[in-house]
């Protein structure tokens, strides 16, 4: 689509401008020009159109049928100018557009849907696309600008990415009424003999949990291997085991059958926010991510 020149838009608002004051000299004094400049513009806008646009009758400049034809076309290019003008605004500050997002499975359902609803709150013109898949997708997705920005874990770093990283710290869950209630804190020995739901084995998050418990010399009763945290608190829930994850999953199942208490092992989980860093990022993105990441304050290691 050609551009369109600065002149055209000029003529046409002069002609615009004086359908509306009749005379040459008001419509100079609304577009903050000389009277001859705004004649000029009329004159060369009449050559291109190829007939006259107004004719003299007293002080008054009459505009012709054909010109008069004109006025509502010249309304609504400067109407649909001013909505282009307010979109882009309203883009640039964060308040429309589109936000695709690629996290964890777990998040789908847990967290984030709370965060996105809190986040639209204020911007009733922004759409949005949740993808949930695995990490490795996830970064290939975001490496690949398929999606503006994504929530994964195990992530270490990559050139094309930028990236937060953020602690979240892991507590114990377990199905309410277990003795476990009964403590304030939990420690690996107290873990001894718990049938225990774990992160995949040879996962980053997994060594490390098996080396709190193998500190004590507990042994990692592996009982159920999953890759969501929800998925162990849904198990929790129906009495099948215990297990350590994030605080964060484990918050959205209190009332749900689940308890949690702390666990005393350092032990966090690494949740990292990354998005590409070899193109401009939209206000809406970087206002997504740090209200995402104000989020997580209250259960973050920091």
């Amino acid at each position: 689509m050609s551009a369109i020149e600065p002149l055209r838009i000029r003529q046409l608002q002069a002609l615009g401008l004086l359908g509306e004051s009749g005379t040459i000299s008001l419509t100079a004094k609304a577009m903050n020009i000389s009277q001859p400049a705004v004649s000029r513009l009329l004159s060369d806008l009449s050559k291109e159109l190829g007939y006259p646009l107004f004719k003299r009758s007293g002080r008054r400049m009459v505009l012709t049928r054909e010109a008069q034809y004109l006025l509502p076309e010249i309304e609504r290019i400067f109407s649909s100018m001013e909505q282009i003008r307010s979109l882009g605004h309203n883009v640039q500050g964060g308040t429309s557009g589109h936000l695709k997002v690629a996290c964890l499975p777990g998040f789908s359902t847990s967290h984030l849907p709370s965060v996105i609803a809190d986040f639209l709150k204020a911007r009733p013109d922004v759409t949005v696309t949740i993808e949930p898949d695995r990490p490795e997708r996830i970064l290939d997705w975001v490496i690949g600008e398929q999606y503006d920005c994504g929530i994964t874990d195990t992530f270490r770093s990559h050139h094309a990415l930028n990236s937060k990283t953020i602690p979240i710290r892991c507590v114990c869950v377990f199905p309410e009424g277990h003795r476990l209630e009964q403590l304030d804190v939990v420690t690996p020995s107290d873990l001894a003999g718990e049938r225990i739901a774990h992160d995949r084995i040879g996962s980053e998050f997994y060594l490390r949990l098996r080396e709190t418990l193998e500190r004590e010399d507990v042994p990692m009763d592996s009982f159920i291997e999953t890759r969501q945290f929800t998925c162990a608190c849904e198990l929790a829930a129906k009495g099948v085991c215990v297990s350590v994850l994030s605080e964060l999953d484990a918050r959205e199942y209190v009332g749900r059958g689940v308890s949690y208490r702390p666990y005393s092992a350092n032990l966090t989980h690494k949740l990292s926010l990354i998005w590409p860093n070899h193109k401009a990022t939209s206000v809406l993105t970087l206002e997504f991510l740090s209200n995402f990441e104000k989020s997580l304050q209250p259960f973050s290691e920091r």
